[in-house]
């Protein structure tokens, strides 16, 4: 009997979450520990503790925000998918998967869940990517289709779709109030290499002036934190 216990608590998945909420990490603990398939083995809120922390634990599946404060969410998965490779890596976010989905897959995650979902479908995804599968809603799938067939400039994409991922996180923080200098420090660049994706960010925007780019980003970091 106990034996048998064991070995049942023994294949039990690892999932690790990396989150700067301690809220949403209590709250997706007690989800996950519910189940008798998987269990939280660790936790971090940024992406330092989120590495030391899948070093030592050697998760299964690693359950990340890529709006992390002050961080790169993205540049967070890369790191994770070059280090990590045996780790499946799924994004749980509140920005808009049209927008962040693709991208996320592209840095290497195998699966997207917005905020907004019910738990069946968090627990759906990391089943899936568990048996390694990919896991997106549908209407993601019919973007990227469609995106087969036609680019971007040509399909009426927005601005904000033609950014690159760097220049979308950078906007993304200017958004949230962030100063060039200190997103120049919180992504670890140079003030000159923020100043020149601002520059590209601009052009994209067709404006022709910081102020103008700010309130762009305001407007929109507003419109996508509207629940």
């Amino acid at each position: 009997m106990n034996s048998k216990h064991s070995t049942a608590i023994t294949r039990r998945r690892r999932i690790f979450l990396v989150d700067d909420h301690p809220l949403v990490r209590e709250g997706l603990t007690n989800l996950i520990n519910g189940q008798s398939d998987l269990i939280v083995c660790g936790e971090a809120e940024d992406s330092a503790g989120a590495i030391a922390g899948i070093a030592k634990a050697r998760p299964d599946v690693a359950l990340i925000d890529i709006s992390l404060k002050n961080e790169s969410g993205l540049e967070l998965i890369k790191n994770l998918e070059s280090q990590f490779p045996l780790v499946a890596l799924v994004v749980l976010s509140m920005h808009d998967e049209a927008l962040y989905a693709e991208r996320a897959l592209r840095a290497g995650a195998r699966g997207y869940v917005m905020k907004r979902e019910t738990t069946k479908s968090v627990l759906t995804c990391i089943r899936r990517v568990l048996e390694g599968g990919v896991y997106v809603s549908e209407r993601v799938v019919n973007s990227m289709a469609r995106r087969l067939s036609t680019s971007p400039k040509t399909a009426g994409a927005s601005p904000v779709e033609c950014l690159s991922d760097r220049e979308l996180e950078i906007f993304r923080l200017l958004g949230q109030g962030r100063t060039t200098s200190e997103i120049a420090e919180d992504l670890h660049l140079s003030l000159k290499t923020v100043q020149a994706y601002c520059g590209r960010a601009k052009e994209k925007f067709g404006v022709s002036s910081l102020g103008e780019l700010l309130r762009a980003a305001i407007r929109w970091e507003d419109a996508t934190n509207v629940k």
